[in-house]
């Protein structure tokens, strides 16, 4: 059904989470240039409107490329501190009730930036988004995929303080970079320790990489959701086991278009994905280089797919019940969706 006005500005205002951003892909170009003009840095690009043209990907390297490049600029904690603050802001005005937030602290302490720094900046703005505007938001560590698995190790070894003295916010760990050549079991290790410490684990899998990625992904790190996860369209049996056991994917239209995973919105699989009852949200990814934050992703999938009302709620709650806060905070954000819906 096409989206009519009336279900647009329902999207756009209903309670929502938000399941897979990367905080480092919110930093905005204008933020960027800020940034990088406090803190000395010197750019590849000229102006703010140079560096968004150079937003034309065309597969998921060439847009890492610019990502880790725009990561550069953050240095102190009130870097880190503005660009939570900034998403947060972004994520209020779209109506997202509950974040869970990606970090990647090996894109920072490979530039010296000692990994005290990121956590200080991040828990301050979302310590205050907590108590200000009653903003839900909890922690995923991820570890690069691309880079080998010792430094991960190492990573989750220096991260272990965080994990004991931030348990509310920070809860998980989750593997994201560059997909291909680098599948899932490269990191069976350091994801066994990350089990047996209690840690919610999720990963990417199945966005460029195969569904076989996403297999490993589940019988060898044992996740609890998979980040992306389009591709499992292509395995029957995969469809079957992920619907069966309610493994949520968290999709991210945007992103899929924009790195030429689809050619085009209209032959994005979320819809076929839900259609098989599988436990579909819509997310946005890296919102700063992708074109829009989270209302941005489920107008342009409803705007070019067949979907319909009930649909928007099956996302809504989807995104809910796939979070990892505990149940009755589950049970009281479903409630506030439920009271929206029908009251609107």
């Amino acid at each position: 059904m096409p989206l009519t006005p009336q279900l647009a500005e329902k999207i756009r205002r209903m309670p929502k989470a938000e399941l897979h951003l990367h905080i480092e892909g919110t930093l905005e170009p204008e933020l960027i240039f800020a940034l990088a003009e406090r803190n000395g840095v010197a750019l590849p690009y000229p102006s703010v409107e140079a560096l968004r043209r150079a937003y034309a990907f065309h597969d998921l390297q060439s847009f890492l490329d610019i990502y880790y490049a725009g990561a550069s600029v953050l240095l102190t904690e009130e870097d880190f501190y503005d660009m939570t603050r900034a998403y947060i802001a972004h994520a209020v005005a779209d109506h997202v009730r509950h974040a869970e937030i990606f970090f990647d602290p090996q894109t920072h302490t490979a530039r010296g930036v000692p990994l005290e720094i990121v956590m200080a900046g991040m828990e301050r703005a979302l310590a205050e988004a907590e108590i200000k505007l009653g903003f839900s938001s909890r922690l995923i560590l991820c570890f690069l995929r691309h880079l080998p698995e010792e430094d991960a190790l190492a990573t989750l070894d220096a991260a272990l303080p965080y994990f004991r003295s931030l348990p509310h916010r920070l809860i998980g760990v989750g593997l994201d970079s560059s997909e291909l050549g680098h599948p899932p079991a490269k990191f069976a290790r350091v994801f066994e320790r990350c089990r047996a410490l209690g840690l919610r684990i999720v990963a990417h899998a199945g966005e460029e990489g195969p569904p076989e990625y996403i297999h490993e992904a589940l019988d060898i790190l044992r996740v609890e959701r998979i980040d992306h996860g389009v591709r499992a369209i292509e395995d029957e049996a995969l469809l079957d086991r992920l619907a069966r056991e309610r493994i949520a994917l968290t999709v991210c239209p945007l992103s899929n278009t924009r790195l030429k995973v689809f050619d085009d919105m209209a032959d994005h699989t979320l819809g076929a994905l839900l259609d098989r009852g599988l436990a579909v949200t819509i997310n946005s990814d890296d919102p700063a280089y992708f074109g829009g934050y989270v209302n941005a992703n489920y107008l342009a999938a409803f705007e070019s797919l067949d979907l319909t009302a009930q649909d928007a709620y099956t996302l809504a709650r989807n995104s809910f019940e796939a979070s990892f806060i505990d149940d009755r905070a589950k049970r009281a954000l479903i409630g506030e969706l439920d009271r929206f819906w029908q009251a609107s």
